[in-house]
């Protein structure tokens, strides 16, 4: 791989780790589709190397939330969420490997990772552009969460996204959870999937080539954007985070049409 693309993928993984922290996407959503577009890396490739930098930047974002005494994690609601995020995220990363043996074409694998994130994207920005309007729910239920937490790991680890946007809606929904806190809980639950999926790849022994190197810079990347993030959004209000989580969600939907005609 050409040196200039290091560079560019580093871009990328500071960049959409930034954005990742103030809105509580955890950058994956915006990684996996930048990446796939380019063309450079194999689909699996690109899922586990988003899903290390997905994994640093939350990592780092919940611990340091913790230590300053600043986080917003509800852990009753937020823990059986993530336990639940962690059996899905095996599932989701076994469905993965499983739909990627079957096809020949791996080209096919990737159009059908970029039609599904289209599909959540599109309803991920009906319902924040319409959630003012929505009645939400507020589940204290642990086993309600536990599942609930299945089906957004598996989607988090399928899609190699670490979580993002569906998270929000989610906890938005489900859960009546304020933007910010929403955010952060979010964050919270990606961590428990991607280490989830990173501990499936390791055991299974289905971690795909890569550059070495190129994996330190995407996770520095991912580091000092969730330092960024952070920093941004305690300065931010809501209504700020809200505007700019649209703004995001309306580039990923472009981003992944054209990587749907590209693999098609």
């Amino acid at each position: 791989m050409d040196g200039y693309l290091y560079i560019l993928f580093w871009i990328v993984s500071f960049g959409a780790s930034i954005a990742g922290a103030i809105c509580g996407i955890g950058g994956g959503v915006i990684i996996k589709p930048a990446l796939d577009a380019f063309g450079v890396l194999s689909v699996p490739t690109i899922s586990f190397l988003s899903g290390c930098t997905v994994l640093a930047m939350t990592f780092y974002s919940v611990i340091k939330g913790k230590l300053s005494g600043e986080s917003l994690i509800d852990i009753k609601t937020g823990t059986p969420l993530a336990i639940g995020a962690a059996i899905g995220g095996v599932a989701g990363k076994s469905m993965f490997q499983a739909v990627s043996a079957s096809c020949a074409d791996k080209d096919t694998v990737g159009a059908v990772q970029a039609g599904c994130l289209l599909i959540i994207t599109l309803g991920t920005l009906i319902y924040t552009i319409k959630k003012d309007r929505i009645k939400t729910l507020y589940i204290t239920n642990a086993a309600a969460c536990v599942v609930i937490g299945v089906v957004l790991g598996i989607f988090s680890s399928f899609l190699g996204i670490g979580g993002g946007p569906i998270n929000l809606v989610a906890l938005f929904y489900f859960f009546s959870m304020e933007t910010k806190a929403a955010a952060q809980n979010s964050l919270y639950i990606i961590l428990f999937s991607q280490i989830a999926s990173l501990l499936n790849s390791l055991i299974t022994k289905t971690v795909p080539e890569f550059s070495f190197w190129l994996l330190v810079l995407m996770v520095i990347g991912g580091i000092l954007g969730g330092i960024s993030g952070r920093s941004i959004n305690k300065k931010i209000d809501s209504n700020v985070v809200d505007k700019l989580f649209i703004f995001l969600m309306a580039v990923i939907i472009g981003i992944n049409i054209y990587n749907i005609y590209q693999f098609i």
